[in-house]
């Protein structure tokens, strides 16, 4: 009897798409000669001609709603050499929605490469997918929209993600038994800037292939934008944390003015410098609670971050940073009081430059929010000088995915910050409370702690330092009256005989 492919989709129901446990891979082409150097020659090459786009999927996978998209799913057991001994498995996305520029995925073994054909049979349908989708799915305009990694983590035989590449030039990754949170780019072009950004896009990837013993997997991508073109490679090491090594070389189209180099993509809605504005159970929701920045003068500094009512952009300018990251600090369950979004587990994100990056200044992007749905902090580094059209920029830098970075200035971290109204009704004040964790100085005299407060605009006091038995550090807290000021900048250090023993505690105070 003759069943037609209909007929077979629909007596299969929720697995229609169910081919071979371990399915081979669908390779279109022949395999290519491929290298990094020959990846930055293709970008130069292309930072020479006209940007064309990648493709769009028909008008069916974009229409997608978010429950048909999701029904949808890849099966894990059909991953890229899973019926291997490799040391590292690969999944794929499908396109649509979000994502209705398909990407190119190529595999490396040796010296040559080869592209990876569109397959749904490694997909799980359920019911809510359109089973006209998948009857079309050979139309050549398909293609992945991103990759997943996996790796043995806790257990032999037990591959677990670590590890995702879609949209744009977004990616992100996690520390060992984390939960995914913020999220890094490939670059950032005129963020917050009134003329709108610009997204370049990881249209093209080379995998390469590991082999059984393997610690570290590879990719290397293209970026393209009407802007600019780069070449990239990241060296991926999972683990807690997990690490990753990035070098970047890009070949402007244009004067590229605004860049941000290494930027980062969190969400922060509040805490409690904010918690009034908001009517929620939880004590916090944020993937992200502050940017710390190791600047070219050795200092620590933190700065708390914040949901403004306006957008805000502050630039902490520098020679040579050593590193700077968004960190997620509230580790305790009782900390967010949220059972399922688990914010206590997301991983903080710490970039060391492998060079020196001259002058220029750390960048933090604070937009307003009203839903935790919405990333709203974006951070990078932005050059001083624009990086002309025709010439060629690198940037190296270490990316660690996890908890603290492992190698900083030994001073106290600021563990909390708390700010609320004062209660004298003739001047309105406010009550600022940093919390720094234990230091060995601290258990000597802390009248002999110089406590520095500052503001550009309205007045502080001079602020009173205690121990604070419920963290085993100090508490510095003191008052602020803004005047008639709308927006002030507050600085806290704590210093003794010349030497450091915090970080710096900066804030942008908004009415």
């Amino acid at each position: 009897m003759t069943v037609s492919r209909r007929s077979f989709l629909t007596m299969m129901g929720a697995a229609a798409l169910a081919s071979p446990a371990n399915a081979m891979p669908v390779f279109k082409g022949e395999a290519q000669p491929f290298s990094v150097d020959w990846l930055k020659a293709e970008a130069k090459r292309l930072s020479g001609e006209e940007f064309q786009p990648m493709p769009e999927v028909p008008e069916a996978w974009k229409n997608l709603s978010y429950d048909q998209y999701k029904a949808l799913v890849f099966d894990t057991k059909k991953a890229l050499w899973a019926d291997s001994d490799r040391a590292f498995q690969m999944d794929f996305f499908h396109p649509g929605l979000y994502f209705p520029r398909p990407i190119e995925i190529n595999i490396v073994e040796g010296d040559s490469a080869r592209t990876l054909g569109f397959d749904l049979s490694l997909f799980k349908r359920h019911e809510q997918f359109p089973l006209e989708l998948v009857e079309g799915a050979g139309d050549p305009a398909l293609g992945y929209s991103g990759l997943r990694l996996r790796h043995e983590l806790r257990k032999p035989g037990r591959f677990e993600e670590f590890m995702v590449f879609q949209g744009a030039s977004y990616f992100r990754a996690i520390g060992t038994g984390q939960s995914y949170g913020l999220s890094a780019r490939g670059l950032a072009l005129n963020t917050g800037d009134e003329q709108g950004e610009e997204f370049p896009e990881f249209t093209r990837f080379w995998v390469e292939a590991p082999t059984a013993d393997a610690t570290t997997v590879t990719v290397h991508a293209l970026l393209d934008s009407p802007s600019t073109t780069g070449a990239y490679s990241f060296r991926i090491t999972p683990g807690k944390p997990a690490k990753v090594a990035v070098e970047a070389t890009l070949y402007p189209r244009t004067d590229l003015e605004h860049v941000g180099i290494a930027p980062l993509t969190s969400m922060f809605l509040f805490d409690q410098t904010n918690r009034a504005r908001f009517d929620d159970f939880r004590e916090a929701v944020h993937d992200s609670e502050g940017l710390l920045i190791w600047n070219g003068a050795g200092e620590m500094l933190w700065r708390p971050l914040a949901n403004p009512s306006s957008l805000q952009v502050s630039s902490f300018v520098d020679e040579s940073p050593r590193g700077f990251g968004l960190m997620q600090r509230a580790r305790e369950p009782e900390d967010f009081a949220d059972l399922e979004a688990l914010y206590h587990n997301r991983p903080s994100l710490w970039i060391t430059p492998s060079q020196d990056w001259g002058n220029g200044a750390v960048t933090l992007v604070e937009i307003p929010s009203d839903k935790e749905i919405y990333d709203n902090i974006v951070a990078y580094w932005r050059p001083r000088a624009p990086l002309a059209a025709g010439t060629e920029h690198s940037f190296n830098y270490a990316m660690s995915w996890g908890g603290e970075p492992e190698d900083k200035r030994p001073v106290s971290r600021v563990l909390n910050s708390r700010i609320g109204k004062g209660y004298d009704k003739d001047t309105p004040y406010v009550i600022v409370a940093v919390d720094f964790d234990d230091h060995e100085l601290f258990a000597e005299d802390l009248e002999a702690i110089t406590k520095f407060v500052s503001t550009n605009r309205g007045t502080v006091s001079e602020g009173i330092l205690q121990k604070n038995p419920g963290t085993g550090g100090v508490r510095l807290a003191f008052k602020f009256e803004p005047g008639e000021a709308e927006l002030a900048e507050l600085r806290v250090q704590l210093v003794k005989d010349g030497k450091s023993l915090s970080e710096v505690w900066l804030y942008r105070w908004t009415a």
